[in-house]
This record gives structure tokens, sequence and C-alpha cells, in this order.
């Protein structure tokens, strides 16, 4: 189904998918502005919107392109819910879906851009879905988190949520109410001196594991108050950044003796992240101040970002593998080899392995 002949890979090509899933929504113009964008981006690995409008594939001059960029972001609302319904049906993983929930942040000029994001985990990869723009530097709130999760379960059907993982942050009262009251399987850290009760006794979460052993793992039976809400608890001894041994205490709806394994998951949504900053499209280098345009700019890196983990999904399971290292891990990210597929294709219209890289972005 994938293999074409093609090597002169348009924009064109992307355009005819993107309407066939947001032609009802969105105004034709700016879904073949948004697909040169994604092919753009794909090019350059940049937000920067002069190099991006360079690399538009169109006869216009730069100039123009520039404005079609800045018109696309300042002044369309993307309709975030679209973004996540494609998502949901383009990755190769059916729910219920394994979810991190984590946030990232960074300075442009004197503005913070702060973004909640929810990450459906699979086969040690993590896919954007949602998100939420945070006008404000710190932790999300508990009205802020529930909104994702109630969007997501509105998108994805009641049910659909296996397990959610989540940092220190992601803590508090009215926050584990919530998650107990829809039965959702979490499992969440949290800091070492919580206070927690059982039969009426308080104690210090961290009294429960101090003598573990660095690589010793517990899960304790019976239900515990944190927060005044019940839980498991479970914890080990692990080797924190810097190498120094540290206490994990995780906190769960049900079945601690799975908390652990579930938790380790957790770091594949930061690795997402830096895909989409870092080593993939630096979107931390825009510039942009403006929480909304901040929105639509994330919604189509989102595409592009899953564009290229599918295209590499299949070529590392269907051509060729990608080398695995002495320490046991990819030489480089399934994310990465799409990237660079996709974007020697786009640039030199050289399609190598012959297969159709728009057809991953169709579900029909």
């Amino acid at each position: 189904m994938l293999r074409n002949s093609r090597v002169h890979c348009k924009s064109s090509n992307l355009f005819s998918i993107m309407r066939e899933h947001f032609g009802k929504d969105m105004n034709l113009a700016r879904i073949k502005a948004m697909s040169m964008m994604i092919c753009a981006l794909c090019k350059v690995q940049r937000i920067a919107y002069t190099k991006l409008a360079a690399a538009f594939d169109n006869e216009a001059e730069a100039c123009s392109s520039l404005r079609r960029i800045q018109r696309l972001i300042a002044e369309c609302v993307i309709n975030t819910d679209l973004i996540a319904r494609l998502i949901l049906k383009l990755i190769p993983v059916k729910g219920p879906y394994s979810l991190a929930m984590d946030r990232t942040n960074w300075k442009s000029g004197d503005t913070n851009i702060n973004i909640l994001t929810l990450g459906i985990i699979h086969d040690g990869m993590a896919f954007p879905v949602i998100f939420k723009m945070m006008d404000k530097r710190g932790n999300s709130n508990t009205d802020e988190r529930m909104e994702l999760i109630t969007r997501f379960l509105g998108l994805a059907g009641e049910g659909s949520i296996a397990h959610l993982m989540a940092d220190r942050e992601f803590v508090g009262s009215e926050w584990f109410a919530f998650l107990n009251s829809r039965g959702i399987h979490y499992h969440i850290r949290i800091r070492e001196n919580f206070h927690v009760i059982r039969h009426g006794k308080e104690s210090k979460a961290y009294w429960l594991f101090t003598d573990l052993k660095l690589g010793e793992c517990r899960h304790l039976s019976g239900i515990y108050y944190v927060n005044g809400q019940p839980c498991y608890l479970s914890g080990s001894k692990i080797k924190d950044k810097e190498g120094n041994p540290e206490l994990q205490i995780l906190v769960s709806y049900c079945n601690a003796e799975e908390s652990l394994e579930m938790y380790r998951q957790r770091w594949q949504i930061e690795t997402m992240f830096k895909g989409i900053k870092s080593s993939g499209f630096n979107i931390e280098d825009s510039h942009v101040r403006i929480q909304e345009r901040m929105a639509n700019l994330f919604a189509i890196v989102m595409i592009a970002y899953v564009w290229c983990y599918l295209v590499g999904i299949y070529i590392h399971e269907n051509i060729k593998e990608i080398k695995v290292l002495n320490h046991g891990r990819r030489a480089k990210s399934l994310f990465k080899y799409g990237l660079e597929y996709i974007s020697q294709c786009l640039l030199n219209h050289r399609n190598r392995y012959n297969i159709d890289i728009f057809e991953f972005l169709s579900y029909t």
C-alpha cells in the first residue's frame, strides 16, 4: 500500500490528505498553508519563519510565503481536538491507552511558555495527543489537569485510559479524588516527606521504605491515605541524575505491583518534548510569545512529529532496522529516523526506499 515510485515529493500531496481530515472544518487556503508549513518544518527542522518561508513548495516569493505563515499562526484558530482525533486514528496503538502527563516550558523574552501535555505511551515512544497552554510559569493546577483528562475521555471514550503516569508535581487531594472517582489507574510519584495514614496512624512516606537498598523495591499491602485520598503505595531505591541514591515513592489507584514498571515508561514523554524541541523542530526558538499563536504552532508541530515517527517505525520494521549500540539502545530514535528520511525526500527528491511518505498521514 505504501509503495510508490514517485520521487518528486510535493506539499500538494500532503494537502490532498489534510483536506480529507480537515476540509469540513477549516478554510482550504489555511489547510494548504498548514500542509506547506509541515513539509517546510521537516526540511529545515527548526521554527524560524523566514527559513520556513524559503522552504515552501510553491512559486511565490519568500516574503509572500512569510506573510502566509504569519497569517496562519496569528489569525487562524486551529481546533486542537481535530488534531487529536487525527493522531488517535494514525498511531499504531489502540485504546485503552497508557498516558503520561507532563509539561514543557521555556522563556521567550519575558514571556513564559508553559504547555501541559498528555502523551500516549507505546513501545518506547510517546505520541502527543492533547495539550493546554498555561499563562504562567509554575505547575499546573487541578482544574487544568482535570480539563485535559476530561477532554481526552471525550475524544477517546470512557474507559480509554489504561494507565496514567505523572511526576511529583502532579499531586493534590482534589486531583487524586478526581482520578479515583473516574476509576483511572494512575501511578504518580510523590515527595519522600509526604504524610501518609494507615489505620489512623500517620507517618512520613520515606519511613516506610528507608531500609531499601539500591535497586530494591517494595509494594505495600493495604490502603493508605495520601492527601486524604485512598491509594496504594510502592517504593524503590534508585539513582538520581547525578548518580546519587534516592527513594522513588509512588501512589497508585490499584495493583501496586505493576506501578514501578509502568512508571518507568513516563520518561518517554520527556523524550517526546526533546524531539519537539532541541533534537527535532527547535520550537523554543520560534520567539512566539502570544499563547494562542503558540497553541497553533504546537498543534502543527504535533502533526509533523507524529508523521516522522510513523515513517521511522515503518522503515525500521519493514526495510532497514536501526543499529543497536553496545549499551542496548538504538543509534537514533524512530522519530529521528523518520525525520531524516522525510527531509531527504523533500529536499533532494530522492526516495531510495520507494515509499509514499504522505500516505502515512492518511487513515483511509
